[in-house]
């Protein structure tokens, strides 16, 4: 079944954040995604003093999510799930910060989407374990614009890019849902 649309028709371009959460290194990305359409926005690095209390440094987390979500006023925000290690102690402060991260745009009003790394990898090179150093160079060719901003902050963009590809496959299945019951 093809889903038709009026002439002239265009889905809204939205604004995405993308998050990266970690302890010590945030990376942020916010792109334009205009149906299959994506642009560069701007994108970068939270850093936090690694000697600062857990308290201190998931308040700075914080503070410049806020002040990144003010800034550009996303639409929507993606973040990467937890990534769970060998190290419980390291899993559980990864968490606080991806908590810290994730409520900055919730309360705001900002809905935020969650997907694994594997899927956010696979979105941008094809393939879900993919390296980092693979991720960048797709980030690079997928945005121009974003050139050595550092891993993190490809790795915020391409949580970004997986959530624009698949929030368009979901109001798509919504769609053909709605016209299935007319």
């Amino acid at each position: 079944m093809r889903i038709r649309r009026a002439a002239g028709a265009r889905a809204k371009a939205i604004v995405v954040l993308g998050l990266d959460p970690g302890l010590r290194h945030t990376g942020w990305g916010v792109i334009e995604s205009d149906g299959a359409h994506l642009r560069f926005i701007d994108a970068g690095c939270i850093s936090v003093d690694a000697n600062a209390s857990l308290a201190t440094r998931l308040a700075t987390l914080h503070s410049a999510v806020v002040e990144i979500a003010t800034r550009f006023a996303p639409d929507e925000a993606a973040v990467e799930e937890t990534f769970v290690n060998m190290n419980p102690a390291s899993t559980l402060k990864l968490g606080q910060a991806r908590g810290a991260v994730m409520l900055a745009p919730a309360l705001a009003g900002i809905p935020v989407a969650e997907y694994s790394a594997t899927q956010v990898k696979k979105s941008v090179t094809g393939a879900g374990h993919a390296a980092k150093e693979q991720v960048q160079a797709m980030i690079a060719t997928l945005l121009p614009g974003f050139r050595g901003m550092g891993a993190d902050a490809a790795d915020a963009l391409a949580a970004a890019i997986c959530h624009a590809h698949h929030r368009g496959t979901a109001a798509r299945l919504v769609e053909a849902r709605s016209q299935r019951a007319l």
